[in-house]
């Protein structure tokens, strides 16, 4: 290859070939590169190999280093699949073990992209070569010419990335990213294998009726926070009490979720609670009929639009507020919000009697407790 010196129109001179052919097999790429980035005003002013001495000790000992790395990313990114489908999702009050589930997912992802950027920079630094390169800026677009030495480039730069002549590179890079597009797609693929319904613990609180040993059930009494259960006349007319599900550990944060305010309303406001009852919230697929007992009524005390403790209750215009933003809910009118940035009515707590005079409640909450979640039905 013949070169000759021309200037670049700013004064620095930069050797330019004459002609080259592109299809001469006796002409190497990386010379074919050269000449066609000092076409373009490219001048690679330095370039080294990592290791002189293709096939080295050293060059396959790092090359199983990269691929090592690519391998565990893979690993990791399976087990990451693994915990998110196969561990069981549900969380049980006192179950310890269900408490790493998040931990273990948040490991495995973080220790997947660990090993994939530590591969990823190892392979940059450790076996592409160094190259040094300088171009002048020129105007204008490229011609046929720079095109095809475009091609050149970057076939030269897949060569030089060297997964042809070290297999085992690529075929651990391929094991390892493969993985990836899997975590991706994990929370389709768990939402695919497993109803996130099926059992939905946002539907069941603390007042769902006990299935006792002998097939029978029994329903749950509404007691204080002492475990007390609760008689018709120690709420006075206009008065309200919170009341918790007379199980174990009932009052407590195990059961964060079963709060609920009984209201004693007077006659004339009971009257129309029970006619609103009767007719009901269109978007309710429930009959609230029969959900009082006599000039009873019972709402959960969580507030629909941020779970805060809707606990102020006005006797003179039967309101329910909420400290936190400002919610107002009317007691009268299926607990519905007339104020404020909740948007759904608090669920309410069907009320009976037992044989013993003791309030119980009748079912579980028809709707599901506390702020909404996108997908209730």
């Amino acid at each position: 290859m013949t070169l000759q010196t021309g200037s670049n129109g700013n004064g620095h001179h930069a050797a330019v070939p004459e002609e080259i052919d592109y299809d001469d097999p006796r002409t190497t790429r990386f010379e074919k590169v050269k000449a066609a980035a000092r076409q373009d005003g490219v001048d690679i002013v330095h370039y080294e190999p990592q290791f002189p001495e293709r096939g080295s000790k050293l060059e396959k000992r790092m090359t199983r280093t990269v691929s090592w790395m690519f391998l565990l990313s893979g690993l990791f990114a399976t087990a990451f699949v693994v915990f998110y489908i196969v561990w069981p999702w549900r969380w049980n009050p006192g179950d310890t073990l269900e408490t790493f589930y998040t931990p273990i997912l948040g490991v495995t992802l973080g220790l997947c992209l660990l090993f994939l950027a530590f591969a990823i920079l190892t392979w940059g630094k450790k076996l592409l070569p160094k190259e040094v390169s300088i171009q002048d800026r020129h105007d204008g677009g490229a011609p046929e010419g720079d095109r095809r030495a475009v091609g050149q480039t970057l076939a030269y730069m897949v060569e030089e990335l060297g997964v042809k002549r070290r297999p085992l590179l690529g075929l651990a890079a391929a094991a390892g990213a493969a993985p990836l597009a899997v975590l991706a797609a994990a929370p389709l693929i768990g939402g695919l294998i497993k109803n996130p319904h099926a059992n939905n613990q946002m539907f069941t609180t603390g007042w769902a009726p006990i299935k006792e040993p002998d097939g029978s059930t029994r329903l749950v009494r509404l007691t204080r926070d002492d475990g007390t259960p609760i008689r018709p006349a120690d709420v006075s007319a206009g008065g309200q009490m919170t009341v918790f599900p007379g199980i174990p550990e009932g009052a407590t944060n195990v059961h964060a979720d079963s709060p609920t305010l009984l209201i004693h309303l007077r006659p004339e406001d009971a009257d129309v609670a029970r006619a609103n009852n009767e007719q009901g919230l269109r978007q309710d697929t429930f009959n609230r009929s029969d959900f009082m007992y006599g000039d009873y009524i019972a709402y959960s005390k969580i507030c629909t639009h941020a779970g805060c403790p809707a606990s102020l209750y006005e006797q003179q215009t039967n309101r329910l507020l909420c400290p936190c933003h400002q919610s107002q809910f009317l007691i009268t009118d299926n607990a519905k919000p007339i104020f404020g940035p909740a948007s759904r009515s608090l669920p309410q707590l069907p009320l009976d009697v037992d044989e013993e005079g003791y309030f119980v409640a009748r079912s579980d909450f028809p709707a599901t407790v506390g702020p909404d979640f996108w997908e209730r039905p």
